[in-house]
C-alpha cells in the first residue's frame, strides 16, 4: 500500500462497506423494512440521526487515534 495515513482511510472505508453490507446480506427483508421506515421519517429526524452518527464516529476515532 501507500503507507502513512492513507492505509487507515482505506481500512476505515472497507470496514464501513462491510458493516453496511451485513444487514442486506443476512436479512434482505429486514433491510427492506428498515429502509421503508426511514423513508417515512421527516428531514429533521434524518438529520438528527446523521448528527448522532457523525458525533459517535468522531468520538470513536478520537479514542483510538
Amino acid at each position: 500500500m501507500n503507507g502513512g495515513g492513507s492505509d487507515a482511510w482505506w481500512l476505515a472505508l472497507g470496514l464501513v462497506l462491510v458493516f453496511e453490507g451485513l444487514l442486506p446480506l443476512l436479512s434482505p427483508g429486514g433491510w427492506r423494512r428498515v429502509f421503508a421506515q426511514m423513508l417515512s421519517l421527516r428531514d429533521g429526524q434524518i438529520r438528527f440521526f446523521g448528527l448522532i452518527s457523525v458525533a459517535a464516529g468522531l468520538l470513536i476515532a478520537g479514542l483510538f487515534a
